[in-house]
């Protein structure tokens, strides 16, 4: 039996596909109050026989924190595959994040270890590998991670969430670990990394020239299982298939989805007013930011991924990025 977490997620609702697809005897944690709708969505973009390969599921209700519920949903489990987290930029989520993303992983690597489970693979994020000390220098799995970097509390929540798998790898438990970038793929359409779609969708009419890497969802699933169903343990590698700048990633979403394309240069200066001007309308309007000092910050930064790791290791060939957006692009709905 399988075990996976974070499957009503972007990431989780692939796999899970994925998992199903190959026959495999899959369960789901999920919270109570949970929709599924998404993953029924996720199963209807690639086959005809979406509900049939949804019913293969078990779900389980039960929550990250809660030992007890952990314990029961661990019963008969072989291999777990954690995606469960929460990705936020906010500071009013500080508490949160580390209470989900950290004390949560403590909780599942720990009945992990209990269960004798026979292998792990945990999803963490480029956000938890270090900076490069030149410029222009590709980061990859072994690039040192140091305290005195600024980092945003999901960073940080991701870095320490590591440590807890490190911890478990060490006290016994096999594991493997993922590192993807920005993860592009249909559906959860106003959270996450898809909220570019959205963004681009309502008139988006500035970029900026940061760079970062980019990975589509399906590449991030098929690793993991092929991770999962090797030889290969105690390790990360880093998920990544191209380096691309938001403006090329924008304008390339707005062609896919047939909008204008967005044509003025956010500066520094202007997104530092921006970020600002949004936080108070979240003081005086009582409106979340969409734009804060963390997210306004890394859109001008330009930082290098590398793949070779994954490559080398399991022969890996990347979805494109043009491919994995004019894909996704297909399914939005406008």
């Amino acid at each position: 039996m399988i075990l996976v977490t974070g499957g009503t997620g972007l990431v989780g609702s692939h796999l899970l596909f994925d998992l199903a697809k190959k026959g495999e005897n899959i369960r789901a944690l999920k919270r109570a109050n949970s929709s599924l709708q998404h993953v029924r969505e996720c199963f209807s973009y690639y086959s005809d026989s979406a509900d049939e390969l949804f019913d293969k599921i078990e779900w389980v209700d039960g929550d990250m924190l809660d030992i007890e519920s952990l314990e029961d949903a661990f019963e008969g489990v072989t291999k777990v595959y954690h995606c469960a987290a929460i990705v936020s930029f906010k500071k009013a989520d500080k508490a949160k994040i580390k209470r989900i993303n950290v004390e949560g992983t403590r909780n599942l690597v720990n009945t992990c270890l209990d269960h004798k489970i026979q292998k792990l693979c945990f999803v963490s994020s480029v956000a938890a590998l270090g900076t490069p000390e030149e410029k222009g220098e590709m980061v990859c799995e072994t690039t040192p991670w140091s305290p005195e970097d600024k980092r945003s509390d999901y960073s940080m929540s991701k870095f320490n969430s590591e440590l807890e798998v490190w911890r478990g790898i060490e006290e016994g438990l096999d594991a493997v670990i993922v590192n993807p970038s920005i993860i592009l793929g249909p559906g959860h359409w106003h959270k996450g990394s898809s909220q570019l779609f959205t963004t681009v969708a309502k008139g988006l009419k500035y970029f900026t020239r940061g760079i970062t890497g980019y990975v589509d969802v399906r590449d991030v699933s098929k690793a993991m299982v092929l991770l999962m169903d090797s030889d290969i343990k105690n390790q990360r590698f880093l998920l990544n298939s191209d380096n691309y700048s938001y403006e090329f990633i924008f304008k390339t979403i707005a062609k896919a989805l047939n909008l204008p394309e967005p044509n003025k240069y956010a500066s520094p200066f202007l997104t530092g007013i921006a970020w600002r001007l949004a936080y108070l309308k979240k003081i005086f309007l009582f409106k979340e930011p969409g734009l804060t000092r963390a997210t306004a910050r890394s859109s001008h930064n330009c930082t290098y991924y590398s793949n070779q790791k994954i490559k080398e290791a399991l022969d890996f060939k990347f979805i494109s990025v043009e491919d994995s957006i004019r894909d996704a692009a297909k399914q939005y709905p406008l």
